[in-house]
């Protein structure tokens, strides 16, 4: 199974979701392989767009419905939601990987516990791999909301340190490795 059955499995044509996922996981990935290009990054450029299409794929199971997500979980599950359908569609663990750990720039277990966030504290939510660095640090560009262009980074940089103190170092890391 490719990406695009993936997403045409769970995001109907014609649905005001899909055209919201496609676009921004299209941003998302334009933005990853230009990165990648400019980087001279060892990572095939595939790789990158399936990973980065698939990022998201959990979204539709969340309750965010300003964002057509009409599902009942916690919006922050969504990469574990979609890591786990990833999983259970065959897909390749690097793909599984990426969307588990693409969340914020990374979210560690003293966020968890600070946040009181709904994951488990064993659980492996950092971007360890180049690829999933790559997809995490270009997706906090792009919201799937609003006029959804590309953001200013002095707006990403806002948006992590109002997250933590330990998201925005994690960003600004993310930040020197690929600009």
């Amino acid at each position: 199974m490719n990406y695009q059955e993936i997403i045409d499995k769970y995001y109907p044509a014609g649905s005001p979701l899909r055209d919201i996922y496609m676009r921004h996981c299209r941003s998302v990935a334009n933005l990853a392989i230009e990165i990648a290009d400019r980087k001279a990054l060892d990572i095939d450029r595939n790789e990158i767009e399936a990973a980065a299409m698939l990022h998201d794929i959990g979204i539709f199971m969340t309750d965010a419905p300003g964002i057509e997500c009409h599902g009942s979980e916690p919006y922050i599950l969504h990469g574990v939601i979609g890591a786990q359908l990833l999983r259970e569609n065959g897909m390749p663990e690097i793909d599984a990987r990426v969307a588990e750990r693409h969340t914020g720039a990374g979210i560690d277990r003293d966020d968890i516990i600070a946040q009181n966030l709904p994951l488990p504290l064993d659980g492996d939510f950092m971007p360890a791999t180049q690829l999933e660095r790559l997809i995490c640090y270009a997706d906090k560009f792009y919201s799937k909301s609003g006029d959804m262009k590309r953001k200013p980074m002095e707006k990403v940089v806002a948006s992590m340190k109002r997250i933590s103190q330990g998201s925005l170092e994690r960003f600004l890391k993310l930040k020197d490795e690929f600009e």
